[in-house]
Order: C-alpha cells, then structure tokens, then sequence
C-alpha cells in the first residue's frame, strides 16, 4: 500500500512541476515572441485555467499522500529532507493559493471584459510567483534526495 501512495504522490507532484517547466519555458516565451498582447493574454488565461486545476488536484494528492506517508512513520526518524520537503510542499500551496486567489482572479474578470492592460499586469504578478514555486519545487525534491 505504502508503494502506491508514494506513486500517486510522486505523480502528483511531477504534474505540478512539469506543468510549471512548460509554461515557465516553454509556452509563455513563445507566446510572448508571436502573439499579440491580446491573443497572448487569453491564451495564457485559458492555458492557465486548465493547469490550475490539475494543480488542485495535484495539491489534494500531495497533501493527502504526503500526511498518510508522515503518519506511519515516527517523525523522529523520519529523514530531515522529509521535513523540509513538507515545509517547502505547504509554502508552495500557500503561494498557489495565493495566485489562484488573487492574481488569477483579476486575470480571469479582465480577459472577460477584454481589459488587455489589466490583463497583462495580473500575468505579470503571476509569473514571479509561479518562478517561485518552481525553484521551491525543485528544492524540496533536491532536499528528499540529498538530506537523509
């Protein structure tokens, strides 16, 4: 059993930081070189409405697997990484917590009133904070793996 929640964990978290890698790498600099402001913005909007909610459901996976897994374990004994990947894994969902609250959702009223430069700039709050969450990503797998 225990295998199988740390495959659904693992996977949950590998959606959420790939996901980040393409937007972060791929996307949004390609976007940026080809698209209008206007037709970026709604794409961005719409690609980022659809990810978002895969990172719900990714947060759901990690938070629930990440308990269960810290649960049967006497903390202890646990790793050191596991203790900072927890801490690291809470402030992220925090963070995303507070794009999808705020940012994203000036992001979303201003695409549906076509108010571009309003747009722009809750894009623009996005961005830094997801950077974040992707260096905050890697840094809680590197501290599983390296900090026993």
């Amino acid at each position: 059993m225990y295998e199988w929640i740390k495959f659904f964990h693992l996977g949950a978290g590998i959606v959420w930081l790939g996901g980040m890698a393409l937007v972060i790498l791929a996307l949004r600099p390609v976007a940026i070189q080809r698209l209008p402001p206007p037709e970026r913005v709604g794409l961005m909007s719409s690609v980022l409405s659809r990810f978002f909610v895969m990172v719900w459901i990714s947060i759901a996976l990690i938070l629930t697997t990440g308990f269960w897994m810290l649960s049967v374990t006497d903390l202890k004994l646990a790793p050191r990484g596991w203790h900072a990947m927890s801490g690291l894994g809470v402030l992220m969902c925090v963070i995303f917590a507070h794009i999808w609250f705020a940012p994203f959702r000036r992001l979303k009223a201003a695409v549906t009133v076509e108010d571009w430069p309003a747009a722009g700039k809750a894009l623009g709050q996005i961005h830094p904070m997801v950077l974040t969450n992707f260096a905050l990503g890697w840094l809680a797998v590197l501290s599983v793996v390296v900090w026993r």
